[in-house]
């Protein structure tokens, strides 16, 4: 089992990231502020645009580790990667099958399955939770649709129907996620999800949590030797890390979104925490992104049980067990991918 190392996330803009024998240098103006051993970590995150050493860059390359720069406001710029892990067979398979629709959807099925699953999971636990607090009808209805879809989703075999159903779940669950925010209405009121920008702090939360998870699951199938570029749900784009964007889909209600709530609820953050701009455009500011991130790795190192596996994990390690799974689907070692199905 991979070990759970640290992911050193960089959050100042002006911060240089070099080598200096096994260590990662973060200096500041030309000298160092603070030093960390390559040997526990896992990855580096940055947010700053000075960027890093080649010589740092090549050191993280040949360890394995996952060196991704993006902009202070959270976009994705680049990644840093070295020679192919695993057996190039498995990756000749990947290819194949993601260019033989019928069997890119028998996949990405099982992947949407697991995403309205816990979507309604998600739900279902408001309910438990909360029920004296929120709109018992609205939540159980979105529920209950959700349900439906399941055998639905499991029965299709086209992928643009499968994205239709995805579609219709995804329209159900986020029209009562508002409901399942406890916290200042006025601040984090929900009317919607958008993007590219974020128009408000919860969607600024939940595309800052999205890109974690997505760096954590590129990061996972490329341990296991997959390519993260091409996938089965999510069709080749030049830049998209399309296999990432896959596997994340089952996670994110239980882990970004459910993490998002948490912080809400427990008034983690209030109005002072966010930069709002000219243009509309919601942002997290410097302080408040270094506290998500904090949290963040923090709930990383809790543990579950994995449904499918029947063994205690950490919640940061569920995508590299997950990317595990595929391979071994993909190798024909399993009849159909598991979906990570949280209880």
């Amino acid at each position: 089992m991979r070990q759970l190392l640290n992911t050193l996330f960089v959050t100042s803009e002006d911060i240089y990231l070099s080598l200096d024998g096994e260590n990662v240098v973060a200096n500041k103006n030309q000298e160092a502020v603070a030093r960390y051993p390559l040997h526990i970590l896992s990855g580096i995150i940055s947010f700053s645009y000075a960027g890093a050493s080649p010589a740092l860059m090549g050191a993280c390359a040949k360890r394995g580790i996952s060196l991704s720069f993006c902009t202070p406001r959270g976009r994705f710029l680049a990644r840093v990667s070295g020679e192919n892990n695993g057996n190039v067979l498995l990756r000749r398979t990947q290819y194949r099958v993601a260019d033989d629709l019928q069997q890119s959807c028998r996949i990405a099925r099982s992947m949407i399955f697991g995403k309205l699953y816990n979507a309604r999971w998600s739900i279902q636990r408001t309910l438990r939770d909360h029920g004296l607090r929120v709109d018992e009808q609205q939540l159980a209805d979105a529920s209950v649709q959700l349900k439906e879809l399941l055998p639905r989703v499991l029965a299709e075999t086209d992928l643009d129907s499968l994205r239709g159903l995805e579609g219709t779940g995804a329209t159900a669950y986020f029209r009562v996620f508002d409901q399942m925010i406890l916290g200042d209405a006025n601040v984090f009121s929900f009317c919607g999800r958008n993007r590219r920008p974020p128009l408000d702090p919860v969607n600024a939360l939940l595309s800052f949590a999205y890109s974690l998870l997505s760096y954590d699951c590129a990061a996972a199938l490329n341990s296991v030797g997959l390519d993260p570029y091409v996938g089965f749900l999510h069709r080749d784009r030049p830049g998209r890390s399309s296999l990432a964007l896959d596997l994340m889909e089952e996670l994110r209600p239980c882990l970004a979104d459910r993490f998002v709530l948490t912080l809400i609820n427990n008034r983690v953050f209030q109005k002072t925490d966010f930069e709002f701009q000219e243009s509309g455009a919601v942002t997290l500011t410097e302080d408040s992104r270094r506290e998500f991130l904090s949290r963040w790795q923090n709930r990383k190192k809790e543990t579950l049980t994995h449904p499918y596996l029947g063994e205690k994990i950490p919640w940061g390690l569920v995508p590299y067990v997950q990317a595990l799974l595929l391979a071994r689907y993909l190798r024909e070692d399993l009849e159909e991918y598991p979906p990570f199905l949280w209880k």
